[in-house]
């Protein structure tokens, strides 16, 4: 069964250009500012968006993506808030791809069977849940594939070609290449290395391959672009919001602005390599 990730790869394939993913915070910094970024985001270039799910203990996360959970949670957000987020975004947007991203901890406590009901229905096409390893592909990703959400994993710098298989095995949507060892938005990707293992695990699959971590600028864009299917950002685009904010947290006039500019200038990047076949 395909889905609005297949389908929006597949358009872009054909097209000959990578994708731009954009992450953010669900919530951040509070609800209707988070919906008003995310609604606008498309226009300003992002072909998919990753959406964070707010959770007190995210451990492979940076210093800024943390701070955006905190600022989330401390504004109310919740599991179920951020489903309502992609609802009320999906009365305005039927075709881009939404993707949840976060830890396993908030969809077992909301329980796996009513989480993925939930889940689908809101209109969310996609998982990336960090820390379930395919050893315990049972307990999400199985009934995710099953629900029809992709299930998408990570692969990084230390994947090697006897675990890559393993990652790979019940993998869909694409691959998300981390493009460097530790946490999110803590070092500039080196893009011959990037463009090495992203060649490596095209070997092993025929899904796209997005790469991200570290990608902060259309100059970091447009070389990781060259090689992967998809460039993902998102530190930069929460960083954004941090500064835009009032020195109580509360949004300002900038905050959603300073989010397009950041998009539009990095799609530029995106755009402009044009792939063959």
């Amino acid at each position: 069964m395909s889905t609005r990730i297949d389908t929006r790869f597949a358009e872009l394939k054909a097209e000959g250009r990578a994708a731009l993913v954009t992450f953010l915070m669900g919530g951040d910094p509070d609800h209707a500012t988070s919906l008003e970024i995310i609604k606008v985001l498309p226009a300003a270039g992002a072909d998919l968006i990753e959406i964070g799910m707010p959770f007190t203990d995210p451990m492979a996360d940076g210093p800024t993506v943390q701070a955006a959970g905190l600022r989330a949670l401390a504004n109310g957000a919740t599991l179920e808030k951020t489903l309502g987020l992609v609802r009320e975004f999906r009365a305005s947007n039927a075709t881009t791809p939404i993707i949840l991203m976060g830890y396993f901890n908030p969809i077992y406590i909301y329980g796996v069977p009513k989480f993925l009901s939930d889940a689908k229905a809101a209109g969310i096409d996609g998982l990336i849940v960090v820390d379930c390893p395919p050893e315990e592909d049972d307990e999400l990703c199985k009934p995710a594939l099953a629900a029809g959400l992709n299930f998408i994993r990570l692969a990084t710098p230390t994947t090697d070609e006897k675990r890559l298989p393993k990652v790979l095995q019940n993998t869909s949507g694409f691959v998300y290449y981390v493009s460097i060892a530790g946490i999110t938005g803590a070092a500039r990707p080196d893009p011959q290395k990037v463009a090495a293992s992203v060649a490596g695990i095209k070997a092993h699959t025929s899904l796209p391959v997005a790469v991200g971590f570290g990608v902060r600028t259309a100059a970091d864009a447009t070389e990781i672009a060259k090689s992967a299917d998809g460039v993902v950002v998102g530190s930069a685009l929460v960083d954004a919001i941090r500064q835009s904010l009032h020195a109580d947290g509360r949004p300002t006039a900038l905050t959603v602005g300073s989010v397009v500019a950041i998009v539009e200038d990095i799609a530029k990047g995106v755009r402009s390599v044009k792939k063959h076949g």
